[in-house]
């Protein structure tokens, strides 16, 4: 008998090694899952964030732009004013701290001398120059909002002047009369 109970402890034994070994088995998968879905709640809440913040930015870049308006508004009407004026000051002060405050939204101005950018700058016309591509006049200024280009530059561009191409009067001559003939 005790070879029969032996055997049928090595028998109940299997059984219970089989369901430990599936309960293992099934407890690694559930970790597995609770790891992925870790990981996508992760991205999840990366990606969220990231969206909310590039909407707050295209929110602010939208009445960046419209105030832009108002500070060519002040800069135009700072070039025709005397200097010495108190009143002329004081505006020159608030047109500073308009910018100031944009400044510290982000805003910066595009520089728009030297070399034309068609990245920063929109050529409005040429005008002959000594050297290719130079910005000659600023008719707008640009400006960004981080990276992103919120307005371009809008500039005069210099080009060389064409050569003139040296005629030759002895085909010219024969061409016309071969012409006339």
């Amino acid at each position: 008998m005790t070879g029969e109970s032996e055997e049928s402890g090595v028998r109940e034994e299997a059984p219970e090694t089989d369901a430990l070994a599936e309960a293992q088995a099934k407890a690694e998968e559930y970790l597995d899952m609770a790891r992925r879905v870790q990981a996508d709640f992760d991205n999840y809440r990366r990606r969220t964030q990231k969206e909310n913040e590039e909407f707050r930015a295209f929110a602010t870049a939208g009445l960046i732009t419209e105030l832009l308006t108002i500070v060519d508004d002040f800069d135009r009407a700072l070039e025709h004013a005397d200097g010495g004026e108190v009143f002329v000051t004081g505006v020159r002060g608030i047109r500073n701290n308009l910018m100031k405050v944009l400044e510290s939204k982000g805003l910066s101005e595009i520089d728009a001398s030297g070399r034309f950018d068609p990245n920063l700058h929109e050529a409005l016309c040429t005008v002959e120059g000594e050297e290719d591509g130079m910005v000659a006049e600023v008719f707008q200024k640009g400006y960004r909002l981080g990276d992103k280009v919120l307005r371009y530059a809008k500039v005069k561009v210099t080009r060389k002047p064409a050569p003139a191409a040296p005629a030759e009067d002895g085909e010219n001559d024969g061409k016309q009369e071969d012409k006339e003939e």
